[in-house]
């Protein structure tokens, strides 16, 4: 392993992804080369049909390349089997989704502390956590409540929270602001710029260059190939 690579979150290594779309082949992904280093906050650009929500489905390890190397930690995991896959996303990865994907009939407490009932921890270790991952997000005094019961805003804070819950490597923020109003977006990326500033790395895919700005990198794809890349 080279010296970059062990400041290295993630490393692509011309990751190609190609999908069969009746006779026709669709490179998403030509030949994608990129180090996202431990620490950042990356914002991922480009118009429809990029490349960037494949790029997010295999960092995510939701998708797999059709070839070239993923390295997570350096560890190589392009080739990995579905149940390892999903071994990774547990233990390593924390999910922030557009549309929050929360559950509507569990509590704000049970939401955040869902994934640590996969990892096995206790109930009331993964209760306490869940406790103390409300606070950070500033919404202690919400644990039982239900989504419904929130606004977007709120929502969005406790998605966070449950992405945090199994201290991941790295966040992944899928249009984490599409759904909110312009002041209630401001307020979600300020969160991510102090869950970033307090240590975690923290890749997210926007269309929306206000929100960008906010990011200490910014990669720009095109035609499945970066563009460029500013920070």
């Amino acid at each position: 392993m080279t010296e970059q690579r062990t400041q290295d979150a993630v490393c692509f290594e011309d990751i190609r992804r190609t999908y069969i779309m009746g006779s026709q082949e669709v490179h998403a992904l030509a030949g994608v080369s990129a180090n996202f280093a431990k620490g950042a906050f990356w914002a991922i650009m480009g118009p429809s049909g990029s490349g960037k929500s494949t790029m997010l489905n295999i960092l995510g390890c939701l998708d797999r390349p059709s070839s070239g190397r993923y390295l997570l930690n350096g560890q190589d995991i392009s080739s990995l089997d579905d149940n390892a896959l999903s071994d990774i996303r547990l233990k390593y990865l924390g999910f922030i989704f557009q549309s929050f994907n929360l559950i509507p009939q569990l509590t704000v407490q049970e939401n955040i502390a869902l994934p640590l009932y996969y990892l096995g921890w206790t109930q009331e270790q993964s209760s306490q956590r869940a406790k103390e991952l409300a606070g950070l997000v500033g919404l202690e005094q919400r644990l039982e409540h239900r989504p419904t019961e929130l606004s977007g805003g709120q929502q969005q804070r406790v998605a966070i929270a449950r992405a945090l819950a199994n201290d991941p490597v790295f966040l992944l923020a899928d249009e984490p602001t599409g759904n909110l109003d312009t002041s209630t977006s401001r307020e979600i990326i300020v969160l991510l710029k102090e869950l970033n500033k307090a240590g975690k790395t923290i890749i997210m895919v926007t269309h929306e260059p206000d929100i960008a700005e906010h990011a200490s990198k910014r990669l720009y794809m095109r035609d499945g190939l970066i563009a460029r890349v500013e920070g």
